[in-house]
């Protein structure tokens, strides 16, 4: 970041560099476009791929967290893997940056994982992607979500990458109120409305204060509490996903920082006790925070990154 540039006035992540000449001067191709759910949902989407004439070596299929989206610090990911050789797209889900829906509220997870499933199913279709290796990506909610992914479709996916994965959410940024029968009932009669008592997540999750500075910028990141039906429902569905880690069964490599206060990385660890897959892997970062794939330091950015990479890589063919 340039320290001459006021932070009001960026553009993107990366500064003022136009989208176009930024993806340009990182070597790879990027594109956005509108994908439309069967359930009718307006969703928008992203590529990042490696630049032509280079073929992909795999598809990753990418999905962010709670209150995110994809065209701010979530790119900085999608950009490196491109550079690597990795075909990536994620959407943004409802209720997220430019996607349909009321902001930050999501009623139903299931649909939700259905809305990803039919986007990825639907890039598989591509006859330049034929016979490439498919992994899921997802960090925080994007994390359980992908989870979900593969509970829906478990021969569908080759492996799956899970960031700080949400399949508990923490007890420190929990809400105190009498949960889930005071949520519950409320939430029946007022799902949307936004009045439950957390702490700032993007505080608790970014280590590095410039870089919260440059992560607050984000135009479309919801700044309001959140939602009670989103609450109940998150909760169900940690809730569900804790009771089902033993039906894990897809290759994964599960990453979490040990000082993480929004997500639990206890919850991993168990992850990756009870999974039945054949193929884990666990890596747990000392002192790092939720954030880890921008919030941290640039080298445990770097070391975060090549953990992935090296996973990935052992199980594409290198041709």
């Amino acid at each position: 970041m340039n320290s001459q540039e006021h932070p009001q006035s960026f553009l993107n992540y990366w500064g003022n560099i136009p989208e176009e000449d930024y993806f340009t001067s990182q070597r790879i191709k990027a594109s956005k476009s509108f994908y439309t759910s069967p359930r009718g949902l307006k969703l928008f989407t992203r590529s990042w791929l490696p630049l032509p004439p280079t073929p992909p070596r795999a598809l990753i299929f990418m999905v962010h967290g709670y209150g995110n989206n994809i065209s701010w610090t979530f790119q900085a990911t999608s950009i490196f893997l491109a550079q690597m050789g990795f075909a990536c797209f994620a959407l943004d889900l409802e209720g997220h940056g430019r996607s349909q829906g009321l902001k930050a509220f999501v009623p139903n997870v299931d649909s939700v994982v259905h809305d990803c499933l039919s986007f990825f199913n639907f890039l598989k279709l591509d006859p330049q992607f034929q016979g490439l290796p498919c992994f899921l990506y997802g960090e925080s909610m994007g994390g359980a979500i992908c989870l979900m992914i593969h509970f829906a479709d478990p021969k569908g996916f080759d492996g799956a990458v899970l960031v700080a994965p949400m399949c508990k959410i923490s007890d420190n940024v929990k809400p105190h109120w009498p949960i889930p029968q005071f949520l519950t009932a409320v939430a029946k009669f007022l799902p949307t409305l936004a009045i439950v008592p957390t702490a700032d997540l993007l505080d608790k999750s970014v280590k590095v204060e410039e870089k919260k500075i440059v992560a607050e910028m984000n135009p479309m990141r919801y700044r309001g509490k959140p939602r009670l039906g989103t609450v109940v429902e998150l909760l169900r569905v940690t809730e569900h996903l804790s009771q089902r880690l033993k039906d894990v069964s897809l290759p994964f490599i599960v990453l979490h920082g040990n000082a993480d206060v929004v997500t639990d990385p206890d919850v991993s660890k168990t992850l990756y006790e009870e999974a039945k897959s054949e193929d884990k892997t666990i890596k747990i970062y000392e002192g790092m925070m939720h954030s880890m794939l921008y919030g941290e330091t640039d080298e445990n950015v770097e070391i975060v990154r090549n953990d992935i990479l090296r996973w990935l890589n052992e199980r594409c063919r290198t041709g």
